[in-house]
């Protein structure tokens, strides 16, 4: 794919990034920018099973509510909230240190394929041939949080990289979000302390969905229908007509008709294959 770049006066430069302090000069990225709300969930690189669970949980059900999900392509939590965020058919990004011609870590190769074949986006702030280096992870973590309305931190030691992406939201009037977590686990040491300073306590994506008073239909975005056959299926499915057989008896569309128009809604992000014939708009 190609990479692109916007600057500030573009008219598709992520307005939530014009807002902080800091602002990217130039934007880099492959496929898409966010489309929806974002949240951005962080975490520890050697997570426990209880923070591998908690995160895919909350990254899986935020984005089903529509929400898209922002990390870092990092090993550890980053790369299980893109995935859980990809298994639940939303729209994750990726924010490098590094120029956008070889993703890092390499062993996330296909990880970053993935979230590209599925609408998501991989950004940076450095240009094609930028390394990856070390002192550029800091400054990436204020584009993570930047681009979202909270972050998450689901595990952290006291003394992780993560915090950092926590520092950068609440100097950037993010809302920051903590899981509590077992107080003889060094890895929930980082967000039981966020808690005590005041972070917000997350046990489920309610209680997100609710500290950015969103319902999940405030974050789904609005699919446009490209005819009239499409505006119907949507219809039926808001009424919660699910499978191709009632689809097709409601629609009164012709079977060849129905899996024209529904393959080309499932192409086009509107609707998602469930299996077994049934469906269920984005």
């Amino acid at each position: 794919m190609q990479i692109s770049e916007i600057t500030p006066i573009d008219s598709n430069y992520p307005d939530s990034l014009r807002e902080i302090p800091s602002v990217p000069k130039t934007l880099y990225f492959l496929g898409e920018l966010p489309n929806r709300p974002t949240v951005a969930i962080v975490g520890a690189r050697r997570p426990t099973e209880y923070g591998k669970r908690v995160t895919y949980q909350l990254a899986s059900e935020l984005a089903s509510a529509g929400i898209a999900i922002v990390s870092g392509l990092a090993y550890g939590l980053d790369s299980i909230a893109h995935t859980g965020a990809l298994d639940a058919g939303g729209q994750t990004i990726a924010v490098l240190a590094g120029g956008l011609h070889k993703i890092y870590p390499a062993g996330h190769r296909n990880l970053a394929i993935r979230i590209l074949q599925s609408g998501g986006g991989i950004v940076s702030e450095y240009p094609e041939g930028m390394p990856s280096l070390r002192q550029y992870f800091p400054a990436r973590n204020r584009i993570v949080s930047g681009l979202s309305l909270a972050v998450i931190i689901p595990e952290a030691e006291a003394s992780s990289g993560s915090l950092i992406t926590a520092k950068f939201a609440l100097n950037q009037n993010r809302l920051v979000m903590a899981v509590p977590g077992n107080i003889t686990s060094p890895t929930s040491a980082g967000p039981n302390n966020l808690i005590r300073s005041g972070a917000i306590p997350v046990t489920n994506s309610s209680d997100v969905l609710a500290a950015l008073d969103l319902t999940t239909a405030d974050a789904k975005p609005t699919a446009q229908p490209k005819s009239k056959e499409e505006a119907l299926i949507l219809e039926l499915l808001e009424k919660g007509i699910n499978s191709s057989e009632d689809l097709i008896q409601a629609s009164e569309l012709g079977a060849s008709q129905f899996a024209n128009v529904i393959t080309l809604m499932e192409i086009t992000g509107k609707v998602r294959n469930l299996g077994a014939g049934q469906w269920v708009a984005r």
